[in-house]
């Protein structure tokens, strides 16, 4: 079997103007990037009813190789398509730090990818430059004014502002800037993030319009007064500049399946830091330009799915219809070997199982009919598959093995026929799980209970402090983002399978003003991810033809 680059490289692309026209896009209605991708440009989606149904991808607790939610959400795409549906699929684009480390990028894979996978997966249309540009120059601009005398009067042992760039360096961690004299700024600790941890790109997926954008931008908080007051952005007078640099980015990127469909790439925020879902503009701009929508959130749905419900859905007044839940037995095999509960259940995957049932019950308390996706590999047996069947059916729920890696939309008709069935069926009435007027500690109790299966949240000291700070400033009604491990529902990646009786502990709290949520940090994840022992990075090469190798 081929790499996915090698499919990638051996695909007849259609011409970029052919794809957009297929949605009723014209040439004036293009800002093109080459011959296979183009940006929408914002005036060609006004006056256009948003009336698209929206599918939502969402996962089981994943093993850390993933298990092709991007994938799956292409070939659904490419099989509801061949149905004769008129499909928009709308991703997040991929960071530079991943794909040079061990995860690879975020264009699915085989038969079910999009493309240009080549510059989908590197620098594309420059979005995240542009963001990383827009973060540095608020960061440039703030230090600028501690250099000039400190007029906004910041605590600068109370920055909330770090740095970004798009990359995978530990080294950046925890760092001092400033050094060398009194020209070289005013000495202090520093940290970056990854780009995709930035709280512009948060705002990026999440703003309307560029004038919301720049709204938002003026409301993020870079610190605190010694008086216990907010430094925001707008008080450096920039959000006008920050704007002007994304006036090109925030536009859509429309680019086309393996298969020749429509797909929307924009905007890449971290599933665990931030909300992990492809920009509101994207997804509205899918429902202006097709009848069903076919969109990802990060992760499983503890993560993804549940901030794509209570944030992205809330803030963008989406009611998705339903939501495809990727399911593997390897990760159940990995679940189960990892779990020991010493119960193998049917066809050795009990806790996999289990973990699956959890996800299950999760998206349909939301009130969006579930359906699963049973992703195979070519090791899965017949009696694997069937277990997973039979869990679906004695729970009433829809689900169908596909094949879409290797067969790409014809191996994903099984997948989108259920997924069809469900939005026939009249079963969505979406709604978030907690009303953003309680308490900050009783939304995180109603997400740690009704979604990780916990008992409670426990904040810590610091914590707790900055809940009240947050109250004091008029924020404690924003909604919460939990930033934890993605492979288990709990706040410990060990512990897999379906965990019970546990605490959640928060140990920080951060303000995302901007994108109007609260971080709720719980144990060690970090917004800068380290590169592995062997990074992807040393298998890549360009050839003199231009051709590429090692890209995935």
């Amino acid at each position: 079997m081929p790499t996915d680059i090698e499919i990638a490289q051996n695909a007849q692309l259609r011409p970029i103007r052919d794809v957009a026209a297929e949605v009723g896009l014209t040439d004036s209605e293009l800002r093109p990037y080459g011959h296979h991708v183009a940006k929408v440009r914002p005036e060609a989606l006004e006056g256009r009813p948003r009336d698209g149904k929206v599918v939502l991808v969402t996962g089981m607790s994943p093993t850390p190789a993933g298990e092709g939610k991007s994938t799956v959400a292409v070939g659904l795409a490419q099989a509801l398509r061949r149905l004769e549906h008129k499909t928009m699929l709308c991703l997040r684009e991929p960071s530079l730090g991943p794909v040079f480390g061990i995860k690879g990028g975020a264009a699915g894979g085989g038969y079910s990818q999009v493309l240009p996978m080549d510059e989908i997966n590197l620098h594309f249309t420059g979005d995240f430059h542009a963001i990383t540009s827009a973060h540095s120059l608020l960061s440039a601009c703030l230090d600028n004014n501690l250099q000039r005398g400190n007029s906004l009067g910041i605590d600068t042992r109370r920055i909330n502002w770090k740095r970004a760039v798009d990359m995978n360096d530990r080294a950046l961690r925890s760092c001092v800037i400033g050094l060398g004299g009194p020209m070289g700024g005013m000495p202090r600790e520093e940290s970056w993030s990854i780009t995709a941890a930035s709280e512009i790109m948060a705002i990026f997926c999440l703003a309307l319009d560029l004038p919301d954008f720049e709204e938002r931008v003026g409301r993020i908080v870079l610190g605190m007064r010694a008086d216990g007051s907010m430094v925001r952005a707008a008080d450096l007078n920039v959000s006008g500049a920050l704007a002007l640099l994304m006036k090109d980015a925030l536009a859509p990127n429309l680019v086309q399946t393996i298969e020749g469909g429509p797909a929307l790439v924009h905007g890449g925020p971290f599933a665990n830091i931030a909300h992990g879902c492809n920009s509101l503009i994207a997804t509205r701009a899918g429902m202006s330009l097709g009848d069903i929508v076919v969109t990802e959130a990060g992760f499983g749905s503890d993560l993804g799915a549940e901030k794509f419900f209570d944030i992205k859905c809330r803030m963008g007044g989406l009611r998705p219809e339903a939501a495809v839940i990727v399911a593997t037995i390897r990760a159940m095999k990995h679940h189960e070997a990892t779990a020991g509960t010493g119960e193998s259940g049917p066809a050795g995957l009990g806790a996999g199982l289990e973990n699956l049932r959890a996800h299950i019950e999760n998206v349909s308390q939301f009130g969006v009919p579930p359906v699963v996706a049973v992703n195979q590999f070519s090791s899965d047996t017949d009696e694997e598959i069937g277990a997973v069947v039979a869990l679906c059916e004695q729970m009433g729920v829809r689900v169908a093995p596909c094949d879409i890696w290797a067969r790409g939309g014809e191996g994903g008709i099984g997948l989108a026929e259920a997924v069809l069935s469900a939005l026939d069926s009249g079963e969505a009435n979406f709604k978030p799980l907690y009303d953003l007027e309680t308490t900050i500690e009783e939304k995180l109790n109603t997400i740690v209970r009704s979604v990780y299966g916990g008992s409670g949240v426990v904040f810590a000291p610091a914590a707790q402090k900055m809940a009240q700070t947050l109250v004091d400033n008029g924020m404690g009604n924003l909604p919460v983002c939990v930033a934890k491990t993605q492979y288990s529902l709990s706040d410990d990646p060990k512990r897999t399978g379906r965990p019970t009786d546990f605490e959640i502990t928060v140990r920080e709290l951060r303000v995302s003003a901007g994108a109007g949520f609260i971080v709720a940090l719980t144990g060690d994840v970090m917004v800068m991810p380290g590169l592995p022992a062997k990074p992807a990075a040393e298998a890549m090469k360009v050839h003199s033809d231009g051709t590429i190798e090692g890209l995935f």
